[in-house]
């Protein structure tokens, strides 16, 4: 009897899930770069509204979700590099395929915006809060890219501007050693913006190892603060 139960139990789950096949409205679309339309690999979080009853998570540059029940769902995109973006998905919106399409283009946060739209003068430091080096290495992360390209703006449209990248560590370990990995990050970084069109000669390096710290807090928070490259305006 126990068996019965159990498989009429499943046949109707699966009659109601077979039911709602054709009228299941799913959410799809592709996250891109507003600057440059290419593709950008992200976390995705959906919940359905008002009370998160429903809730998932994706990683990629695409993304489908069902929409169960007709609720709207909002969806929340970050990628490293990028202001996060919110949207709401409305099942009321969807087409003749039962779908509801939104690409989702991510810009730039507020911190690369102003490199590239302030006013800057001699003795201005800037801190690239978006680069990012692969662990004890002077590989800059493909998610530094975005930043560092508003850098290179900024240097075109100001062509007297002479500026010099200033490469920190944390303080912990052989200081000679940090002094070179911080020379190192600080001369990726200066071929990078000479790749994308910077003129040389307009970009200098100092490095200063573990000896100026932001924090002396024995927090990851702290170490990250201080694994750094700063951007002195020297001439403009």
């Amino acid at each position: 009897m126990k068996k019965l139960i159990f498989q009429v139990f499943f046949l109707a789950m699966f009659l109601n899930s077979f039911s709602q096949g054709d009228t299941l409205v799913y959410a799809e679309g592709n996250i891109i770069s507003l600057a440059t339309k290419a593709a950008v690999v992200a976390k995705i979080s959906y919940r359905s509204e008002p009370y998160g009853s429903m809730a998932g998570f994706l990683s990629g540059s695409s993304f489908s979700f069902p929409l169960f029940d007709k609720h709207k769902y909002s969806i929340v995109v970050e990628a490293p590099g990028y202001a996060p973006s919110k949207f709401l998905i409305d099942p009321d919106e969807a087409n003749s395929d039962h779908k509801v399409i939104k690409n989702i283009e991510l810009g730039l946060p507020s911190s690369a915006n102003n490199i590239a739209e302030e006013t800057h003068t001699a003795g201005k430091v800037m801190r690239l809060e978006n680069l990012n080096f692969d662990l004890g290495t002077a590989k800059i992360n493909s998610s530094s890219y975005a930043e560092l390209d508003r850098v290179v703006k900024m240097l075109g449209n100001n062509p007297k501007m002479v500026i010099q990248l200033e490469g920190h560590t944390e303080p912990k370990g052989n200081p000679q050693l940090n002094l070179k990995l911080s020379q190192d990050r600080a001369d990726a970084v200066r071929n990078y913006l000479v790749s994308k069109g910077a003129k040389k000669k307009s970009i200098k390096t100092k490095a200063f190892g573990g000896t100026q710290p932001l924090s002396r807090e024995d927090t990851e928070e702290a170490h990250a603060m201080n694994r750094r490259v700063e951007l002195r305006i020297l001439e403009n």
